[in-house]
């Protein structure tokens, strides 16, 4: 019997092995665990996906059907259960059969159609080229995972198998996918605690990109010399011995580094060859948590540990659900032995991952610290973020940060523990407690003393968020900020406040102009109102009101055309107010200052309605205002206010002695004044003179003028004026 001539009877006869092809055995043995009706659903779905797939060939000019049944064989070495073995074997059958979605649906079930389903949307996802695309593509493939995460297995399932045949494709596609899984999928299947095929994804896609590096590195590493084989023998042996004279019953394994793993190890670390091998490296399986630190202090005698180099990922889980102690000993030659200690529990986790919850039931409720459960965590904050989110590159850039963690452990005042990325600020600590403590957070103690909110923070301190109600976030957290969540929740709070300064402006703006035509915004009757927002295709005035204040609409022109029918006949226009707008230092979003002249509180101002900007604001004699005089209607009287607070940008331009330490000595001066330096350039230099252009952050005109006198008394310095 083929793939081709096989048809539903067959399966109530239930043939026996030797009448279906290799493949389809090969499957049927991974998925041993199976009962015989399951077993019978298993073959069934192989009928129906052999004569939907009919003529189809790989490149490799294989039936097509032997890579879905591939697949399955993958998810069934993994445990996974009945249905997502049926969906890997249909998975590419809605797309690419005639077979439908209802077909699946009346054959064997909603689950499974939602399955094939879900993977079907993700089929055409590219990475690295097509950048917009390919984001978005990424973005479906986290909402389908957050609906049904073995949606996901199957397509890391589907990408294990393609990168297993990578041959027959062209050289292009080859370096193209190899990109793909090393910078994509490896990581999401770390992040979901599948080590084993997180493990050959990147060998493989390491093998595809770089064939003679990987080449050199598997021959050295299976010949290792006699004496490292030696070694690992005369370890082995004696860690078992004190083991077994312990009464643990234990499994003692040494691990074997990846050509991937050495590869990353010498690039990274800048080692050679021979550096990174001459780590032995061994796993202790054993029963129990408390078996564990037995073993770890087992080990601890037969070879002195490593001082600083021990973590206990028992207590404190990673983000993944990987659960295990790790301690680095005094080998006798000399070299480095690791040491993983674990239970079998654990160790199925730490290789399956959230296949695990499937092949595996762990706990009654299936355990907080389970792979599963921190897995589901993760997604869902990711769903968060993606609604939060605009821009789907954003989102793609956002979800890289949290696929590669090298996480720090953190506590709460009451003890809880948090993980977050390496180089986790304050302020990321604070948006993992909750989006509210984050967009209100002032200042932190961090170990009982007063932080702020750039600090880095590091395994083992205790982390206590200062928030106050009229605190706010800033553009400036985001230069700092490294987690995802993080930074959407200020991008979305962001957006939210300069929307609400929008409505407010923009209102302004129209009253103002309502005002020459001798009405106002609250004297327009509301179905005219009603009528322009309909007309423009607003769905709120709120609407209106923050486009004319980013420029996008003229008020003068919204205001003629709703004053029309506004006033009674023969009324008079009235003279618009020439009253002044006033700056107070907390607009967000709408006004901004010209980098032009950079204005500041006190200097001569005057606004001009820039398009898609909002009001830009200008000196007085920037030299770009006579240009701007040409567009009356889009001037704004502008003005400061008595109270401004906040600090504005402002350049200096200074002529100094080039000479070692001068740039240092400025520097102070301006910090001495209690300015911040933004930037710094050269001008011109030569061997006698500098000219140097700094931008610095001043509250006003007073605070620039005590940088200027602290400038000006270094003898270094010749001149400085203000750009």
């Amino acid at each position: 019997m083929t793939a081709n001539d096989s048809t539903p009877a067959s399966v109530e006869t239930a043939p026996n092995m030797g009448a279906v092809p290799p493949y389809v055995q090969a499957l049927e043995r991974a998925a041993y665990y199976l009962n015989d009706a399951q077993r019978l659903r298993l073959r069934h779905a192989w009928v129906v996906g052999a004569k939907a797939h009919e003529g189809q060939t790989r490149k490799s000019g294989e039936p097509y059907i032997t890579h879905p049944v591939a697949v399955a064989q993958v998810l069934a070495e993994q445990g996974l259960d009945i249905e997502t073995l049926i969906a890997a074997i249909l998975h590419d059958t809605i797309e690419d059969t005639p077979l439908t979605r209802a077909d699946v649906a009346e054959q064997f079930g909603e689950t499974v159609a939602d399955l094939v389903d879900g993977v079907t949307k993700l089929d055409k996802l590219r990475f690295a080229d097509r950048q917009e695309a390919a984001a978005e593509s990424f973005r479906k493939m986290l909402l389908a995972m957050s609906r049904d995460l073995r949606v996901v297995l199957i397509k890391l399932a589907d990408r294990l198998h393609n990168m297993r045949t990578l041959g027959a494709k062209s050289h292009d596609a080859r370096r193209r996918i190899a990109v793909e899984t090393l910078e994509i999928y490896a990581p999401i299947a770390q992040r979901l605690g599948m080590n084993l095929i997180k493990a050959e994804l990147q060998d493989l896609g390491f093998q595809a990109l770089h064939p003679w590096r990987h080449a050199v590195i598997s021959k050295r590493i299976r010949s290792a010399p006699l004496v490292r084989r030696e070694a690992l023998a005369q370890i082995e042996a004696r860690l078992a011995q004190r083991l077994a004279m312990e009464k643990l019953d234990h499994r003692l394994v040494g691990r074997i580094k990846t050509p991937w793993s050495v590869y990353t190890k010498m690039h990274a670390d800048g080692r050679t060859f021979a550096q990174v091998m001459d780590v032995f490296g061994f796993r202790v399986v054993v029963d129990s948590v408390a078996d564990c630190y037995h073993a770890l202090g087992v080990v601890h005698a037969a070879y002195k540990p490593l001082d600083g180099r021990f973590r206990d990922f028992i207590a404190i889980p990673k983000a993944n659900g990987y659960q295990s102690l790790h301690t680095v000993l005094f080998g006798p030659y000399g070299s480095p032995i690791e040491v993983q200690i674990r239970t079998r529990e654990m160790d199925l986790i730490a290789e399956r991952g959230v296949a695990a919850h499937w092949a595996y039931k762990i706990g009654a409720d299936g355990g907080g610290n389970s792979a599963q459960s921190r897995a589901a965590a993760w997604i869902a904050n990711l769903v968060e973020s993606q609604r939060a989110t605009g821009s789907s590159l954003e989102f793609l850039e956002n979800v890289k940060v949290d696929l590669f963690p090298d996480e720090v452990y953190l506590f709460s005042p009451k003890g809880d523990i948090l993980s977050l990325p390496r180089n986790s600020t304050v302020l990321d600590f604070a948006y993992a407690v909750h989006t509210d403590v984050g967009n209100h957070a002032v200042t932190a103690r961090v170990d009982k003393k007063l932080a702020p909110l750039r600090s880095k923070l590091v395994s083992g301190q205790t982390v206590e968020i200062i928030t106050a109600k009229a605190a706010a976030p800033s553009s400036q957290w985001l230069e700092f900020v490294v987690t995802s969540k993080a930074r959407t929740a200020i991008r979305q709070q962001l957006k939210q406040l300069e929307h609400e300064d929008a409505v407010q402006l923009g209102h302004y703006m129209l009253d103002r102009a309502l005002g020459a035509q001798g009405t106002a915004l609250d004297r327009v009757p509301m179905e005219r109102v009603d009528a322009y927002l309909a007309e423009n295709r607003y769905s709120r005035l709120e609407e209106l009101l923050a486009d004319i204040a980013l420029g996008n609409r003229m008020p003068a022109q919204v205001a003629v055309t709703l004053a029309q029918r506004s006033h009674a006949p023969g009324a008079t226009a009235l003279r618009a107010p020439q009253e002044r707008m006033l700056i107070t230092g907390h607009e967000r979003g709408v006004i901004s200052f010209a980098q032009c002249c950079m204005p500041i509180p006190r200097d001569e101002i005057m606004g001009y309605h820039t398009a898609g900007k909002g009001i830009v604001v200008h000196r007085m004699e920037c030299p770009n205002v006579a240009e701007y005089r040409k567009s009356p209607e889009r001037w704004v009287p502008i003005g400061w206010d008595r109270e401004v607070s906040g600090d504005f940008n402002v350049a200096v331009r200074i002529e100094a002695e080039n000479r070692p330490g001068v740039l240092a000595q400025i520097a102070a001066a301006i910090a001495n004044a209690e300015s911040n330096i933004e930037r710094v350039e050269y001008l011109e230099r030569d061997s006698n003179i500098a000219v140097l252009r700094f931008a610095i952050d001043v509250t006003d005109d007073h605070h620039l003028a005590e940088v200027i006198r602290g400038v000006r008394r270094l003898h270094a310095v010749q001149s400085i004026q203000r750009c």
